[in-house]
This record gives C-alpha cells, structure tokens and sequence, in this order.
C-alpha cells in the first residue's frame, strides 16, 4: 500500500471527503515512497497505529516511547494479532523521555524523512507542559537535521476548533481536561511558529474500530473517527509531496457532523 497521492473529492455541506489515491506516482518525492518515519509517544494506541501502518507499507519505523514493552499490533488494524508484541526487522523502537533533549536527539541519529507527534498521557503522569515541552523539543532536533515535515495529533477542541468540539466535551475542556488543554493549545502554537511543514491533526472522538478508510475534513461539529484512520491521514501527511493540508490543522471524522461525547469506557482505551 502506498501513500503517494491525495484527491479532495467533493464537498457535503461542510464536509469535504478526504480520499487516498493507491497507485503510485511517477513524480512523488522519496517522503512519497518507502520512507523513514519516526514516530514519537510510539506506545499510545494512535501511535501505534501509524507504526504498524508504516511498517505494513514497507516503512522503517524509529520509535520513542517511555514504555517500549507497550509497543503492540493494534487493535484496530491488527485483527486477530491485536495486542501481540510488534517486532519486525524495520522498526528501531528506543527507550527514553520526549522531554529530554538527548533522548530526542537519539531517533534524529537516523536518516529520518517524515515525523508524527502522538503524544499522550494523563497531565497527572506526564506532568502539565510535557506536549509542548516535547514538540518544542522535536522541532529543534529537526530543524539541526534539516528534516521538514511532520504531522502533530492533538484533539478537536484544540486551538481555534473550539466551536467544533460538542456542548458536553467543552464543559470537560474547561474543567477536568483544562490543563491538558492548555498544553495542546500551546504545542499547537509551537508548531504553527517551527516555520516547518506541518500539519496539525484534530481528530473527533477517537475509537479503537477497524479502519473504515472514510475519513472527512469537517468545518462543523465533527464525529468519531477510529484511530486507524487518523493514523493513515498522518501518515499521507508525511509522506506526501503535495499533501492539500500542509500548514493547517483539519478537524477529521469518519461520521461527518454527528454528535458524539467522550467515550470514557474500558473499550474506547482497549481494555475490553
């Protein structure tokens, strides 16, 4: 499966369908083909989505996560090997702390093409700023190794979004998720001003579904979307010469304008 070109297919109301073109392109640029792709907070179940996608795509993969144990097929794409250990020849998965500079710098000792921030965890864990503090790292490793691209998940709600967010997940945004809102609000501004070729993804309520390969660019109040699919959009991202939303922050869904809230349950983790 390669990701070497993107069409915008049409516009429903306020939903523009975002559709992968399969076939290779004869003028792609080598972020188009085989790539290197590191991916950063490597263990998270978005993240380990876009590794297992790399990998899938005959990627290499250069993973940081503090938890190299929990780097696992994922459920959504691994079908019945869903949470085996994920080993394989191209993937370099390495131990440390996206807040520490030299741990950073350890993946950029790879021929890097194309970077994808998932970063998570609780504010209570991981501590108020670590976002930011994290991408502010990433950019400046990138930036010493003249490397342009990359693709940064944050939440709908996130900096201007906040509108698309439902009545429900703004009452959380400014009260229990404050904090980790903050800190999205302030990694996205960090990247809006790294000068580098971004882009900002906002997904809606995120699942650990199959990929449905439906993923929409929406103005409005946006839906859910599983994990895979966001992971395949951040990867098109990355590794697309002409990426239509290089330098913006689309909101994405699989169900275009319908409500959702935040799903809180054992299974939209994967624990059930």
């Amino acid at each position: 499966m390669k990701f070497t070109a993107i069409a915008t297919a049409l516009l429903i109301g306020s939903t523009s369908a975002f559709v992968a073109n399969k076939s290779p392109s004869p003028t792609a640029t080598s972020t188009a083909l085989q790539a290197n792709i590191a991916v950063f907070g490597a263990s998270g179940l978005t993240a380990q989505e876009c590794v297992y996608q790399a990998l899938k795509d005959g990627d290499s993969v250069y993973g940081l996560t503090r938890n190299p144990s929990n780097v696992v097929v994922p459920k959504g794409s691994g079908g019945a090997d869903a949470d085996k250990s994920l080993v394989d020849d191209k993937l370099t998965v390495i131990a440390g702390d996206v807040t520490n500079a030299a741990d950073v710098a350890k993946v950029f000792e790879n021929d890097i093409d194309g970077v994808i921030v998932a970063l998570g965890g609780k504010t209570s864990d991981v501590g108020d700023t670590m976002l930011t503090d994290g991408t502010n790292n990433i950019i400046s490793a990138m930036k010493s190794k003249g490397i342009k691209r990359m693709a940064v998940v944050t939440s709908i709600g996130a900096g201007d979004s906040k509108d698309q967010a439902p009545f429900a997940f703004k009452i959380l945004m400014m009260t229990v998720m404050k904090k980790i809102f903050n800190d999205k609000n302030n990694q996205e501004k960090a990247v809006e001003e790294s000068g580098l070729e971004y882009c900002i993804v906002r997904p809606g309520g995120l699942t650990v579904d199959a990929p449905t390969g439906v993923i929409n660019v929406i103005d409005g109040e946006a839906g859910s979307i599983p994990r895979a699919d966001v992971a395949q959009f951040c990867l098109e991202a990355v590794k697309d010469a002409d990426f239509p939303y290089i330098n913006k922050a689309p909101c994405i869904s699989s169900v275009g304008g319908t409500s959702w809230t935040k799903d809180r349950s054992a299974a939209a983790r994967g624990q059930a």
